[in-house]
C-alpha cells in the first residue's frame, strides 16, 4: 500500500514526497493547487514528483470531504503525512476563514478519513507557533500551549487536539510535528529567505521586522525531511505510565505524540541576513519595522524527544542552507 501526502505540491510536501519516492516507496500526492503564491512554482515541484513512476498525483481539496474519502477508499494508504494547510501567520489576519476552512475543517476529513480507512501511522504539521506566549526558551512539548496569538496557531493547536481525541477514541496513531521556521530550496515566496533574496537581488529594501530583533530557529528543509521520515517509521503506542493526574502533555494513554523539529541553534535575523548578502554577493537595503501583529520575538527548539526517537537532530548552519537556497534560486528564476 502507498504512503498518502498532502500538501504534495507544496513547500515540505514536495521535498517529502521525493524522499519517499527516492526510497523506493509508492506515494500519492493530494493538492488541490491554489493561488496563494504563484500556482507556477507548485507545477514545476509537481513535474520533478511526475518523474517517479510510482507516484500518483490527485488534484482535489482537503476540505472536500467526499474527495477525500474517495482517495483514501480508492488508495488504502498505509501511512499518512499530512502537510497541507493555509499557512502563515500575517495572513491568518486577513483572511481567517481559509485557516478554518483548510486547517480545521480539512483536519476533520483526514481524521474520519484514517478512521474510516485505518493506517498505520498519521504524521501531520502543527508549528513552533503554539507556543505563542510561552517566553521559557527552548520551546519544549511539555511546556503549555494555551495562549496562541495568532489564528494560525490557534488552528495547529486546533490539530493536536483533534489528534488526540481520535486516537482515544478510534486508536490512529498520530505524531504531530511542530516546525521551526522551515527554509531552503522550492520554498515559499511568502517566506523571508525568499522575500529577502529577492529583493537584495533586486537592489530594494526588505522588510526586517521589530528592527531586526529577531531570533528564530531557522530549521533546513532537508533536516526537517529527514525528521519526518524518521519518525514515520516509529508510530506512537500507548503510554502505560501515563498519569491523567499528572498529565504529560506531549504522550498520552492514547496512541498519540507531538514532537518539536528544529535546528536547536537559535539565530539573530541580521545573521541570516548577512547569510543571504554572501551568498548573493550584494548588500541589503534594510526597512526597519515595528513588530508585526501575531509574531513572537523569538523561537528554540528542545528536540531531545525527536533525538531519543529517531537517533538525529537537525544540523544544517544557515550559511550552508541559506547558500543552497540562493543557487536553486539563480537557478530557478535565472536570476
Amino acid at each position: 500500500m502507498p504512503d498518502l501526502v498532502t500538501g504534495a505540491a507544496g513547500f515540505i510536501g514536495s521535498h517529502v514526497a521525493r524522499r519517499l519516492l527516492e526510497a523506493g516507496s509508492a506515494v500519492v500526492g493530494v493538492d488541490n493547487v491554489n493561488d496563494y503564491y504563484d500556482p507556477r512554482l507548485k507545477e514545476s515541484r509537481l513535474e520533478r514528483l511526475q518523474a517517479f513512476e510510482n507516484f500518483t498525483f490527485v488534484r482535489a481539496d482537503i476540505a472536500d470531504g467526499k474527495a477525500m474519502a474517495r482517495i483514501f477508499a480508492e488508495h488504502r494508504p498505509s501511512r499518512v503525512v499530512h502537510l497541507a494547510a493555509q499557512a502563515g501567520v500575517r495572513y491568518s489576519i486577513e483572511n481567517p476563514h481559509a485557516y478554518v476552512e483548510s486547517n480545521v475543517t480539512g483536519f476533520l476529513n483526514i481524521l474520519e478519513s484514517c478512521r474510516a480507512n485505518p493506517v498505520e501511522h498519521l504524521v501531520y504539521a502543527s508549528t513552533s507557533s503554539v507556543y505563542g506566549l510561552n517566553a521559557t526558551q527552548p520551546f519544549s512539548e511539555r511546556h503549555n500551549v494555551d495562549h496562541p496569538i495568532s489564528l494560525y496557531s490557534a488552528t495547529k493547536k486546533a490539530n493536536e487536539l483533534m489528534a488526540h481525541t481520535y486516537a482515544h477514541l478510534f486508536g490512529i496513531p498520530s505524531t504531530g510535528l511542530r516546525f521551526f521556521t522551515v527554509y531552503g530550496p522550492w520554498g515559499r515566496p511568502d517566506m523571508a529567505l525568499f522575500k529577502f533574496t529577492k529583493g537584495i537581488l533586486a537592489g530594494e529594501p526588505i522588510p526586517v521586522y521589530n528592527h531586526g530583533k529577531m531570533v528564530r530557529d531557522f530549521t533546513y528543509v532537508d533536516d526537517v525531511v529527514e525528521g519526518i521520515v524518521r519518525i514515520l517509521a516509529f508510530p506512537p503506542g500507548r503510554n502505560p505510565d501515563w498519569d491523567a493526574a499528572k498529565a504529560d502533555p506531549p504522550t498520552s494513554s492514547a496512541p498519540y505524540r507531538v514532537c518539536n523539529i528544529g535546528n536547536s541553534d537559535p539565530v539573530e535575523l541580521i545573521r541570516y541576513i548577512h547569510a543571504i548578502e554572501a551568498a548573493v554577493g550584494k548588500e541589503a537595503v534594510l526597512d526597519l519595522l515595528p513588530m508585526q501583529p501575531g509574531d513572537v520575538p523569538a523561537t528554540m527548539a528542545d528536540v531531545r524527544t525527536l533525538e531519543e526517537l529517531t537517533g538525529f537532530r537537525p544540523h544544517t548552519t544557515v550559511e550552508e542552507g541559506v547558500r543552497r537556497f540562493v543557487e536553486w534560486y539563480r537557478a530557478y528564476y535565472g536570476a
